[in-house]
C-alpha cells in the first residue's frame, strides 16, 4: 500500500440559514471556475451536498442571517469547526430582510403568520412556541433576526445580494493564496 504524497487540500464546508440560497445559486454561477476550485479545496457539508455533520475545516461560509435558535446553533458550530469564517451575502453580513420582522413582537408575528391571516386554516389555533400545543421540531424564533457576527466572530465580510460569482472566485483564490481578502469596492454590490 502506497500512501499519497499529495498534501490534503483544505476542506471547506458552509450553511444556508435565514436566506434564499441565492449566495449558493451565486456559488454554483461559478461555472468552469469551480472545477479548477474543486482541485484545490475539499468540499465537505453543504447544503448542496446535503451533509448534516460538519467536520473540521480550514473555511467555513455561512448564507443568511440569524433567526432562531437552530440557526444560531449552527452558526456556533460552524464557527467553532472553522479557521476562517465567512459572512456570504447581505443576509449574514448586515441581517438582511430578515431583520424586517424586529419591528414586531414575536408573539405577534406568530399570531399572523399561524392563526390570523385570512388564507390560515388552523382550527385549533396551534403556534410553536407560543401557543396552546407543544411543538417539537420547530426551532424557537430568536427575539430578533441579526446578522452573523451578533453572535459568533466573522473574519471575511462578502456582502451583496447576492454577491456574484466573480466576488466569490475572488474570495476563495485569496484565501488559497494564503491571504485573507479585503473584497475591493468595485466588486461590492448592494442591489
Amino acid at each position: 500500500m502506497t500512501k499519497s504524497t499529495e498534501p490534503a487540500k483544505p476542506k471547506m464546508a458552509s450553511v444556508w440559514l435565514e436566506a434564499c440560497a441565492g449566495c449558493h445559486m451565486s456559488f454554483l454561477d461559478m461555472d468552469e471556475r469551480l472545477l479548477e476550485l474543486f482541485k484545490k479545496v475539499e468540499i465537505t457539508s453543504t447544503p448542496i451536498s446535503d451533509i448534516k455533520e460538519i467536520p473540521e475545516v480550514t473555511v467555513g461560509v455561512i448564507e443568511g442571517g440569524l433567526g432562531n435558535e437552530e440557526e444560531l446553533h449552527i452558526a456556533k458550530n460552524l464557527r467553532e469547526k472553522c479557521k476562517i469564517l465567512i459572512a456570504w451575502g447581505d443576509c449574514a453580513v448586515f441581517g438582511g430582510i430578515n431583520c424586517l420582522r424586529n419591528f414586531i413582537k414575536v408573539e405577534d408575528l406568530l399570531r399572523e403568520a399561524y392563526t390570523d391571516t385570512v388564507t390560515t386554516v388552523n382550527p385549533t389555533g396551534v403556534i410553536p412556541h407560543g401557543g396552546p400545543l407543544p411543538h417539537d421540531g420547530v426551532p424557537a424564533l430568536l427575539p430578533q433576526a441579526m446578522p452573523v457576527d451578533r453572535a459568533v466572530k466573522v473574519d471575511i465580510y462578502v456582502p451583496g445580494c447576492p454577491p456574484d460569482a466573480d466576488t466569490i472566485a475572488f474570495v476563495f483564490n485569496e484565501i488559497l493564496d494564503g491571504r485573507i481578502p479585503k473584497v475591493p469596492q468595485e466588486m461590492m454590490r448592494y442591489d
